[in-house]
């Protein structure tokens, strides 16, 4: 298949420039999960980089009464992506071209392999990706994640080709604390995923197990704008013209994570920076 991706920023990578990859299940990810961050380390300069396994083409399109081919819905959700990145100021959209849904059977030694190459191409120090429990057991968000983390330890293995090896030096996984998860389902709705017959419910994470807290309330008019590029989804998106720019703000500005790998700090002081270590 074929590897879709913007012409990466022009010019080498700056000597001791940072970089940020955040590796994705479908479209809207970037902006509901990660929108903040995206947003702030963009605007400070940072590199920031999208890596999308699917193009959402299974999922809501608008309100579903005259829904077209899945290649049809895939490819307008694809322009959602882009629209929403440039929001974001990401600097870059890279698609894997899985279907949507599909992620958990795809041949996971080919999708580590294609998530190597964007790494090596890359070459970022931060990564973030979902976490096992897929955020509320969402089969996709679930194999992301594994994919992610293994493609991480085999991009920096020279005995794998082609391309160069590159060390990670932070791995962080998406978190969320009880009091964020609460007024993500108020306006949203209740997170589910159905599989094999068994419902699955999002979980918050414990206060103690998040090492990371980003500040980003700066920026949360910006996410704001970038959910807003996803129009196909906004049937489910309607309270949110409800909140409070204090509900936003909390939202969108908030971001959790949990450090799973770091070559360069640790400790249990809670990190209010990705990048901490590396600066």
């Amino acid at each position: 298949m074929a590897q879709n991706h913007h012409h990466p920023p022009k010019g080498s990578h700056r000597p001791n420039g940072l970089r940020l990859l955040a590796v994705l299940a479908h479209p809207d990810d970037e902006s509901l999960g990660l929108g903040g961050v995206l947003a702030r380390y963009a605007a400070e300069g940072v590199e920031t980089f999208v890596l999308t396994a699917t193009r959402g083409e299974r999922g809501r399109f608008y309100d579903d009464s005259a829904r077209p081919s899945e290649a049809e819905v895939g490819r307008v959700r694809e322009g959602e992506l882009r629209a929403a990145a440039r929001e974001l100021g990401v600097g870059e959209v890279s698609l894997l071209d899985y279907r949507d849904g599909d992620l958990d059977r795809a041949d996971p030694v080919e999708a580590v392999s294609r998530i190597v190459q964007h790494v090596r191409r890359i070459r970022p120090q931060v990564v973030v990706t979902f976490a096992p429990d897929g955020a509320y057991g969402h089969p996709d968000h679930i194999a992301i994640s594994q994919l992610t983390t293994t493609a991480l330890l085999v991009a920096a293995d020279a005995a794998h080709a082609p391309g160069s090896p590159h060390r990670v030096t932070k791995l962080y996984y998406m978190a969320w604390p009880p009091r964020v998860w609460e007024l993500y389902q108020r306006v949203f709705k209740k997170l589910v995923s159905v599989v094999d017959g068994v419902e699955r419910q999002a979980t918050p994470w414990p206060e103690w197990m998040l090492t990371t807290r980003i500040d980003a309330r700066a920026h949360w008019q910006t996410v704001w704008r970038a959910v807003g590029r996803h129009e196909t989804q906004l049937a489910i998106y309607g309270r949110l013209h409800e909140l409070t720019p204090e509900q936003h703000q909390m939202l969108w500005g908030e971001q959790h994570f949990c450090r799973i790998l770091s070559t360069v700090n640790g400790g249990r002081q809670v990190e209010q920076d990705l990048f901490a270590g590396l600066r």
